[in-house]
């Protein structure tokens, strides 16, 4: 199939692309990386008047290290945070997340930014920034608003951005002494994950435990570790409402969770400082 028929566009400045939506608001659909866009458009699984292309945007692109967090650009490719120092160094849990997304040509053109609005259940990048509670950065004509990544996906391939707003940045907390873990089960290497865990420790006693591919959005788990833990981990897990479909049962899913739930902390835990 061919998509219907839009407008394009391709805004050169972050402010062009904020008047743009601001006037086309729901009419329009932002093209990041393109490969998950580009499929619904030829499906007709989503019909736009206006794609605007935000591609050759440089202020997205950027890569910046504070102390306390690391900021990337929505538009900052896939494969360029996987070899990014600053990113190995500041959100290692991103960057072991990272080596699960896709393959080689799709991580080329695949985007941070474009990964989290898509808000994909199955997705590693919005599993990993809500394990480490970072903050999606939205800008619009009204201003800048910070949503919590944890709050940012409200279903299965929506959240709660506005038609007017554009992700503009992802807000990654820097962790000291942590240790980080990521497994994730899929039918092939770079297929989507069935069930995606990643993990943290700080200080070896708070953690926070996050499971993709089960549910419609990410489900976090924050604790502290005691002799408790897999009992908390297989409680949390038993009253996941898990989906099904043709790849694997609720059963299943909830089975390979508590198991990779259980490991993926004890990783973590072995790797904390």
């Amino acid at each position: 199939m061919k998509p219907a028929p839009f407008a394009y566009v391709r805004p050169e400045t972050r402010d062009d692309a904020v008047a743009m939506l601001s006037e086309h608001g729901d009419d329009a659909l932002v093209l990041a990386g393109g490969l998950s866009l580009g499929a619904m458009l030829n499906m007709r699984l989503v019909i736009a008047e206006m794609v605007i292309d935000i591609n050759q945007i440089p202020e997205l692109c950027e890569i910046e290290r504070a102390d306390d967090q690391l900021r990337t650009g929505a538009m900052v490719r896939q494969a360029d945070a996987l070899v990014s120092t600053d990113v190995a160094k500041a959100a290692p849990l991103l960057h072991l997340g990272l080596k699960n997304v896709g393959h080689y040509q799709t991580r080329s053109r695949g985007t941070l930014g474009g990964s989290v609005a898509h808000a994909d259940p199955s997705a590693e990048i919005p599993l990993c920034l809500a394990t480490l509670n970072g903050v999606v950065e939205l800008i619009s004509k009204r201003g800048t608003r910070y949503v919590r990544a944890r709050e940012f996906a409200d279903a299965a391939l929506s959240t709660i951005r506005e038609p007017d707003e554009l992700v503009a940045a992802l807000h990654w907390p820097v962790h000291s002494n942590a240790g980080v873990a990521f497994q994730e089960i899929a039918q092939r290497h770079g297929d989507f994950a069935i069930v995606a865990v990643a993990a943290i420790v700080r200080n070896r006693s708070d953690f926070s435990l996050g499971f993709g591919g089960v549910e419609g959005t990410p489900r976090i788990l924050d604790g502290k570790v005691d002799v408790t833990i897999e009992n908390s981990i297989s409680t949390f897990v038993g009253n996941m409402d898990a989906m099904e479909d043709p790849r694997a049962s609720a059963e299943y899913r909830i089975a390979v969770a508590r198991h990779l739930g259980i490991e993926t902390l004890r990783q973590a835990l072995e790797r904390s400082a």
